[in-house]
């Protein structure tokens, strides 16, 4: 197997704005698998908060690069080969384990999540996720979204329960909150309790990412359920919050790929809780990537197409939040523009 990595540059229609920073350009990685006259794609978002960058995810890329082998079959054999090399890294994994899974679906002429034997027709909606604003500019966000069934909205700030009461008395539909770990305990508390008659659906990580105690702290008092994000990376990590949440985000630059974010969706329905599969700021290959696990979610924030000024991909995520899985095989992307979704 070889590799082939060229710069994918994104930038966001709005400044994507969270309690951790607000950034507009994104500075991804497509990823070239080319094996036996095939070649699978993949995509690496690195994040700057799990301190990833471009230059981290080529350079780790690169290192493995020549302990592939010759089997794109042999998941396991891989992984242990690469694990020899270098640990973590798990946008640059991510981006190899979906080249592979997007190789072998050509290879057997089948997308990724029919050989996987789930059903497509049980895959759900998904939100679409509005970034911290001032209140004039989250009125002119919340226009360009009114007609989603679900949306996200991002907390963290000082006036956050009024600029939610503002969203919801011009949104009727679904809304969840996400505090990306901005709260301490208490004060997560008094604000899900402040906005709870609001109808909110659920709240991501409302603590520190390694505050485990405060985070089942704030679940036994919240009247709102409470999913763990920054808090869920690996499979151990589902023993640790086993009790202290209800459900988890899952996201492939985070688990390393789809065979690792299948374990821990497993692994989080054996300990009761519910599951999430989210997404960074990626184009429609990573965000088709994750999609093929969409039919085992509970939820899906795999909205990140939309929030970019231009796709490059077309694939499985569409309008309104509706992720329609293709028949095209492998991960069932394409360039944008190249014939409508099958």
């Amino acid at each position: 197997m070889r590799l082939r990595l060229e710069p994918l540059q994104l930038s966001t229609r709005f400044a994507f704005r969270i309690a951790h920073g607000a950034r507009q350009a994104h500075e991804n990685t497509l990823v070239h698998l080319e094996h036996d006259g095939l070649e699978g794609l993949g995509e690496a978002a690195p994040s700057a908060y799990y301190g990833e960058s471009a230059a981290l995810v080529r350079e780790a890329l690169t290192a493995w690069s020549a302990h592939l082998g010759d089997d794109p079959f042999a998941f396991e054999a891989v992984a242990a080969r690469l694990d020899g090399v270098l640990h973590g890294h798990g946008a640059a994994r991510a981006a190899l384990d979906m080249a592979m899974h997007d190789w072998i679906g050509r290879r057997l002429g089948l997308p990724v999540w029919k050989w996987l034997g789930l059903d497509r027709d049980r895959t759900p909606v998904s939100c679409v996720t509005l970034g911290m604003a001032e209140p004039a500019e989250m009125e002119r966000k919340l226009e360009t979204v009114r007609d989603f069934p679900m949306i996200k909205v991002k907390l963290g700030g000082p006036g956050d329960v009024e600029n939610l009461r503002r969203v919801r008395a011009n949104y009727a539909g679904t809304l969840q909150v996400d505090a990306n770990a901005a709260w301490h305990a208490a004060d997560a508390v008094r604000v899900l309790r402040a906005i709870a008659p609001l109808g909110i659906e659920l709240v991501e990580q409302p603590v520190a990412r390694g505050d485990l105690a405060g985070l089942k702290w704030v679940r036994e008092r919240s009247p709102i359920p409470v999913f763990a994000d920054e808090s869920c990376h690996t499979l151990a990590d589902i023993g640790n919050l086993a009790g202290r949440c209800d459900g988890v985000n899952l996201k492939l630059m985070k688990t390393g790929g789809l065979r690792g974010m299948l374990r821990m969706i497993h692994a989080a329905r054996a300990h009761g809780m519910k599951v999430m599969i989210g997404c960074m700021i990626e184009s429609s290959l990573g965000l088709s990537a994750a999609a093929q696990l969409a039919p085992l979610a509970d939820y899906l924030d795999l909205d990140g197409h939309w929030l970019l000024a231009a796709d490059p991909f077309a694939g499985a995520p569409g309008e309104r939040g509706v992720i329609a899985l293709s028949e095209r095989p492998g991960l069932g992307v394409v360039p944008a523009g190249d014939g409508a979704r099958a």
